[in-house]
């Protein structure tokens, strides 16, 4: 996991900006797809990476989420 993507979502939280995340969140979806369509290249430790990144962002969201339900 990345430093780097934790200090960053720690920022959109604390600006309470899950906008900003979510569009975060969307860019990394779409660097996989287009990771996946690459041939003759092995991307997946790359792929993998990028997928740790969007674990972390959605833990970043769902801290949102839990602040609406209290």
């Amino acid at each position: 996991m990345s430093a780097a993507i934790e200090l960053i979502v720690e920022g959109y939280v604390s600006l309470k900006d899950p906008k900003s995340l979510d569009g975060l969140r969307m860019q990394r979806r779409k660097l996989i797809a287009d990771l996946n369509a690459c041939t003759g290249i092995d991307c997946t430790s790359t792929i993998q990476q990028i997928e740790e990144d969007i674990v972390v962002i959605e833990a970043g969201l769902a801290r949102f989420d839990s602040a609406r339900t209290r």
